[in-house]
């Protein structure tokens, strides 16, 4: 089935402390269960200004002490930058915290200074995670790696905004984590090369949603918020998104009716596989409370039920071997 979830990068506007941050977040998240959330997702960077989250299964491991049913994503560890064993040990904790609800997304990254801050090799990053990614199974099988996670085989994932990551993504057998059409046809050849059935596919990603009973008012708190983020990319790394870059979906600012129609219209441009999961963000850092409290029940009480009749057919499980 298609699961509805929040997407977390915990940033921490200025003047906010941390803690209530994070404290706000676990609460928010737990509330939204309550009203029926599937899923919740949670990314990486490091050495942001804002306290971009830089720790993403440490946070998975906090959002699964403080729920019960959703299923707990990332999107995505940056795996290059750790040792694979390192990633298991991780990875198994969190499944095991959460009662075998992790999904377990992972990409190549893309800022050179994040690797040179953990002396990891930017340039051998594809290599390194298509690696990382047909060790990890038997890492476990074998006990090289304790404890096992509860799941076997683990969901895994690949997010990736190109045709190389979405090769890669069906190589190995993982779901591709990017809603994006032009990527489906490079995703089912790495599927085919991989000898893995196309039943195996899934897509899952961001639909970039913002939902509010009058989106014009609620506009100008956002483009505030948005522009902050923007801003922290600047001067890292050409690939950071740009406005007008068209691989990165625009952030569109929709009443709860509006949001469901344009995920829909989304989700009906995907073709050839299950689409398993999708999620918007919680929060871009510094909204006013009220406008993203509401954000969050239009999601769980309108955009869930408007998705139930395009929900996907469940695919072959994640992992493992063909």
């Amino acid at each position: 089935m298609t699961r509805v979830g929040l997407y977390l990068d915990l940033r921490i506007p200025p003047g906010a402390s941390g803690a209530d941050v994070y404290r706000r977040t676990l609460d928010r998240v737990a509330d939204a269960e309550r009203r029926g959330l599937e899923a919740a997702w949670v990314t990486e960077h490091h050495g942001f200004a804002d306290g971009y989250l830089p720790a993403p299964l440490t946070a998975a491991a906090a959002i699964a002490a403080r729920t019960h049913t959703l299923r707990i994503g990332t999107g995505v560890v940056i795996a290059p930058m750790l040792p694979v064993e390192t990633l298991a040990e991780q990875a198994a904790v969190v499944d095991l915290v959460s009662g075998g609800r992790l999904e377990l997304g992972v990409g190549a990254g893309w800022r050179a200074e994040e690797f040179a801050r953990v002396g990891a090799d930017h340039r051998a990053r594809y290599t390194t995670l298509e690696d990382h990614l047909r060790r990890l199974p038997g890492l476990w099988a074998d006990g090289t790696v304790t404890p096992a996670p509860v799941q076997d085989p683990l969901p895994t994932w690949v997010g990736a905004r190109g045709p190389r990551g979405a090769r890669l993504a069906g190589r190995v057998g993982a779901g591709l984590l990017w809603l994006d059409p032009a990527l489906v046809a490079p995703y089912a050849e790495g599927l085919a090369a991989g000898g893995w059935p196309r039943e195996q596919g899934r897509l899952g990603g961001l639909v970039n949603v913002l939902l509010a009973d009058d989106p014009d008012a609620a506009k100008a708190e956002v483009r505030a918020a948005a522009r902050r983020n923007r801003e922290s990319y600047q001067g890292n790394d050409d690939a950071a998104p740009k406005p007008g870059d068209t691989t990165f979906p625009r952030l569109r600012v929709l009443t709860g009716e509006d949001a469901v129609a344009a995920v829909r219209e989304q989700l009906a441009a995907l073709e050839g596989f299950p689409v398993t999961d999708v999620f918007c963000f919680a929060d871009l850092g510094g909204l006013p409370g009220e406008v993203v409290d509401r954000h969050l029940e239009l999601v769980t009480d309108v955009l869930r039920p408007g998705l139930v009749d395009v929900r996907a057919t469940t695919p072959v499980p994640v992992g493992g071997t063909p």
